[in-house]
């Protein structure tokens, strides 16, 4: 890994129109409830997570894979038991392959993706250092998720663990 940046995910939602988009800061967490108009949308943060962004550079030839367009990646909690990832993730466990969800930046009017291409290399890269006779790591797309507003599951260095107490109870993000 290299260019490892820490930081949030705002999720930002448009009361007009209804559509949600983020983006990745570094500066801090981004204030909740902060609202703004841009053009006919007036957008409201209406969640956070925590998370790291990062590039993968090969240490043998030098070549470098940009991950701009990776908000981050996602463990399944198995909250929605009709998600294909929850149902994905029972197959591979008896496999012994766990599943983590890797995430695209939502943008208005544009579904969350990373290419079948990239999520090959994370999953290569993530299975490198393992003993892949034991278990294995899948890196599956978002897109497997139908209904993400209800999703439960825990972003990789989420906004949970910038606290010493375990949270009460597990909530959606929105």
């Amino acid at each position: 890994m290299s260019d490892i940046h820490f930081g949030f995910i705002a999720f930002e939602k448009c009361h007009h129109c209804s559509e949600l988009r983020t983006y990745f800061t570094d500066e801090g967490a981004p204030i909740m409830g902060d609202k703004y108009r841009e053009g006919s949308c007036f957008w409201s943060r209406v969640g956070n997570a925590q998370t790291f962004r990062f590039n993968l550079r090969c240490l043998y030839c030098g070549l470098q894979e940009r991950f701009d367009d990776l908000m981050g990646l996602m463990h399944c909690t198995g909250c929605l038991p009709d998600c294909r990832v929850d149902i994905m993730q029972k197959q591979y466990e008896k496999e012994r392959t766990w599943i983590l969800v890797a995430f695209g930046f939502f943008n208005k009017g544009q579904a969350p993706t990373i290419s079948p291409r990239k999520l090959d290399i994370l999953t290569d890269y993530f299975n490198q250092q393992r003993d892949t006779s034991r278990s294995m790591i899948r890196i599956v797309s978002s897109d497997l998720i139908d209904d993400f507003a209800r999703c439960k599951g825990d972003f990789i260095h989420d906004v949970d663990m910038l606290s010493l107490e375990a949270p009460d109870r597990r909530t959606s993000l929105f």
